[in-house]
């Protein structure tokens, strides 16, 4: 896997960014000249060609963008919408991830005790092909309901694949669900840190 160029986060699309995303459309000219016209106006995009999507509860998805820009190679283009982020990512992630994630024991299904590796987690939803996503306005505003966290800012974005969407999916939830090896200690007794011993 290569290393993804810098990104930087910026609020607005690039002119090279506009046209990555008008790609993914059926008429790609006609989604630019839309927008030409109406810069502020979000549009909905067929996933599967030029990008998948991979969409997270906000609190959760943002711990996975803090994960990916802090310990990992960074993200490709990242919105929020209707209290959702959507991370963009390489086609063929919204069909692989799933598998990875059940292979990871994610979430609560099947689990008696309601947990799994990573404890009661939020689900992550994949669109692929066959699928769409209402994508910000390349001029957005901060009060937008959808807006570009991270925007295209050129005509071939490094977009993460499902490997890299685990690995950050994992982290996150691992930051936020304490992991104990031990079993709760009884009311009233005598617990003893031994791991500073010698």
């Amino acid at each position: 896997m290569s290393s993804p160029p810098h990104v930087s986060h910026v609020s607005h699309v690039t002119p090279s960014g506009a046209a990555w995303l008008a790609s993914a459309a059926a008429c790609p000219h006609d989604t630019l000249a839309f927008w030409e016209e109406r810069p502020q106006a979000p549009v909905v995009l067929p996933c599967g060609s030029a990008f998948d999507v991979v969409s997270a509860p906000a609190m959760f998805g943002r711990r996975m963008l803090d994960r990916m820009w802090a310990e990992g190679p960074g993200s490709g283009p990242v919105a929020e919408c209707r209290a959702r982020i959507l991370l963009f990512a390489a086609p063929g992630t919204a069909q692989r991830l799933p598998s990875l994630l059940a292979w990871e024991e994610w979430g609560t299904r099947g689990r008696p005790d309601g947990g799994g590796r990573t404890g009661a987690v939020p689900p992550l939803l994949c669109h692929g092909t066959g699928d769409t996503v209402t994508v910000p306005a390349p001029a957005g505003s901060a009060r937008s309901a959808a807006r570009w966290l991270v925007a295209p800012d050129t005509r071939r974005p490094w977009l993460p694949g499902p490997e890299v969407l685990l690995w950050a999916a994992v982290r996150a939830a691992r930051a936020a669900v304490r992991i104990s090896i031990f079993p709760p200690a009884e009311v009233g007794a005598n617990v003893y840190d031994v791991s500073r011993r010698r």
